[in-house]
């Protein structure tokens, strides 16, 4: 194994309404280093950020959460390396376990200037603002474009019926450590092989319904390039997360339209097989997207 260069993390601020209807966060006391800190940690092997964050917050508090918007990055060195740390916004869902006491002895619910006060370093300080400045009480629409198909030259069938390469396959097995932060609870996928055959493994790990539609295929949007949209822009009023299963001339097309529509910035504009993007939406208005690379496989 080469030497690290760079030490990458990743954790969420948790948080919840309180009976007075004002936003508290979750601060996990460290016996270790005897100080109060956002949840988070280390990632392990090749596991992704998102999948990293999920589990320590998991970990260091036994709350089920639900991801929301991306807050990103806080920088600093420990031991002479560098350290980023990657966050997220993840609002209580209840509760389904306790904490390794020997990591994490108390979780105390705070405001988020009490939060700031009790945190040691500026960068998470300044975490906490980024907090402060989103609409928390956003749903995710995860818009994902299938995972690596063999390639057109290489399929002699119908273009519907071109499956996974054997990377799509391991990328589509991946998907849902990806995805389980944000508690999907309905998927639409195109009806073409290459979107099922993505969703599928997803599908079942989450035990979710699944509805397969032409309205999200590529012949239907080359005859009508307005029909995928509106099929999700009908998906806005859900007070859940769904996800979206689509192909690469249709998903950008209605990132596009949501960039026109309600002059939301986009972290980056094309995605690769297995990338997606996540529109967080308070009912049918987008106020964020954020970016989500396709699992390593």
């Amino acid at each position: 194994m080469g030497e690290v260069s760079e030490i990458q993390a990743a954790g969420a601020i948790v948080w919840r309404r309180n009976e007075s209807d004002a936003i508290e966060i979750a601060l996990v006391h460290r016996p270790k280093y005897d100080d109060w800190s956002i949840p988070k940690g280390k990632v392990e092997g090749e596991e992704s950020l998102i999948a990293c964050a999920y589990r320590e917050v998991v970990e260091e508090t036994g709350f089920a959460v639900r991801f929301g918007q991306s807050l990103g990055s806080a920088h600093y060195e420990v031991n002479g390396l560098p350290k980023t740390v990657t966050y997220w916004s993840a609002r209580l869902l209840g509760e389904q376990g306790k904490p390794n006491p020997e990591e994490v002895d108390a979780v105390r619910w705070m405001s988020c200037e009490e939060a700031k006060e009790q945190l040691g370093r500026d960068s998470d300080r300044q975490i906490v603002e980024t907090f402060q400045s989103i609409e928390p009480d956003t749903k995710p629409l995860i818009l994902l474009r299938h995972a690596k198909a063999i390639e057109r030259q290489e399929w002699a069938g119908e273009d519907t019926d071109r499956p996974l390469s054997s990377l799509g396959e391991r990328q589509a097995k991946r998907m849902l450590t990806n995805f389980l932060p944000f508690a999907v609870e309905e998927i639409h996928s195109s009806s073409a092989v290459r979107c099922y055959e993505s969703i599928t493994p997803l599908a079942r790990g989450l035990n979710v319904d699944f509805f397969f539609t032409d309205s999200l295929t590529e012949e239907v949007f080359h005859k009508n390039n307005e029909r995928p949209f509106k099929y999700v822009q009908r998906l806005l009023v859900n007070d859940f997360t769904t996800l979206v299963c689509s192909h690469n001339p249709i998903l950008p097309s209605i990132v596009s339209a949501f960039v026109d529509k309600f002059g939301v910035e986009v972290p980056s504009t094309k995605l690769e097989p297995g990338d997606a993007w996540v529109a967080h939406h308070v009912e049918r208005e987008v106020v964020a997207i954020d970016f989500l690379p396709a699992p390593k496989a």
